[in-house]
């Protein structure tokens, strides 16, 4: 954690001379250069989306806790809102404190109000509503996102779960999105339908306008 906090700070340092970086690049290698300006693009929304959610449930949460007489209700809003940087199980680890306190203050009738009140509006909000936006956001379908989530949870630990999907949008970037024969990859790991592509058929020989007396046209088929 500490060699990776140092690589993110010194990241930070560097970072205002990022853009003339890629100015440079771009003359060498274009396609490169373009998928580092698009994960730079959805790295910062889905930092914003992110947060717009967190504060949204943290807020939620709050009023929740403080109706329902839970101590320290705002320190576990703010645990809600960091842990709702984690995808998908974030809410799991900002439900356990809240809902001992619950237990150990009122008993199973207050913990079971708790909890059901972190699982309707955490559920709802984090992973049904969010997950969509992100992937909007980012250009991941809901599934990679869930993927990476496991993937760099399992290579970097805690911090993994934090960074999984900006990481993710950095090796998209320098895999995926920088060669443009590897264009396939990214239709599959994107969010979203494919749009109607329309492709343009040439009439057959007895069929031609011209054999009919009428002007040229082409004719249009959409997949």
């Amino acid at each position: 954690m500490v060699f990776l906090l140092s690589v993110m700070l010194f990241l930070t340092i560097e970072s205002g001379g990022f853009r003339a970086k890629l100015t440079v690049l771009a003359v060498a290698r274009p396609d490169t250069a373009v998928a580092l300006r698009r994960f730079a693009t959805g790295t910062r929304r889905f930092l914003v989306v992110t947060t717009v959610f967190g504060l949204l449930t943290a807020v939620v949460d709050t009023v929740a806790l403080v109706a329902l007489g839970v101590p320290l209700a705002v320190l576990w809003g703010l645990l809600a809102f960091i842990t709702n940087y984690i995808p998908y199980v974030g809410f799991v680890i900002g439900i356990v404190p809240p809902a001992v306190l619950a237990l150990l203050e009122g008993g199973w009738p207050r913990f079971l109000l708790v909890v059901v009140v972190y699982v309707v509006v955490n559920f709802v909000l984090c992973s049904l509503v969010q997950p969509r936006y992100i992937g909007d956001a980012v250009g991941l379908s809901l599934t990679v996102v869930f993927l990476s989530l496991g993937f760099w949870a399992w290579m970097l630990g805690p911090l993994g779960a934090v960074l999984a999907v900006p990481l993710t949008l950095l090796v998209k970037a320098v895999l995926v999105d920088a060669h443009p024969s590897a264009s396939w990859m990214s239709t599959l790991l994107g969010a979203g339908a494919l749009l109607p592509v329309a492709v343009a058929v040439p009439d057959t020989p007895a069929a031609l306008p011209e054999a009919r007396g009428e002007s040229p046209r082409s004719t249009t088929l959409e997949f």
